[in-house]
């Protein structure tokens, strides 16, 4: 098996458990969940689902480039959602983010998420 390279960044959140924000296994990244968390203050950036999802994007962003790659080598993407009926606000915001092709995806209804988050996404990143 190839090594593990732990991947970190302050541009985003910092684990609030015992996990990485990203592990390189090769040439393959596994991000973990993110949260609607403003890397600087770790606080909740709002109460709004579309500002929620934008700082996840952006979150996602900052690890992805920290891993040497950018969103555009998401190959698969999780988004976990705590109301489904967000879903078409979660595709026009993504639609910001993601180009043609378009990563794999799932959209997964929860009951909550860490911190009372309205979203959370998680991914794997082949670069």
């Amino acid at each position: 098996m190839a090594d593990k390279i732990i991947i970190a960044t302050d541009k985003a959140p910092q684990a609030i458990g015992t996990y990485s924000q990203a592990v390189k296994v090769g040439n393959t990244v596994y991000l973990s969940g993110q949260i609607p968390l403003d890397p600087i203050t770790m606080a909740m950036v709002s109460d709004d689902f579309s500002a929620q999802v934008v700082q996840v994007f952006e979150n996602l962003t900052a690890v992805c480039e920290a891993a040497g790659g950018t969103m555009a080598d998401i190959v698969k993407l999780n988004i976990f959602l705590t109301d489904l009926s967000h879903f078409a606000t979660v595709n026009e915001i993504m639609s910001r983010y993601f180009h043609q092709p378009y990563p794999a995806r799932a959209a997964i209804g929860v009951k909550e998420l860490p911190k009372g988050a309205l979203v959370e996404m998680d991914g794997v990143m082949e670069i």
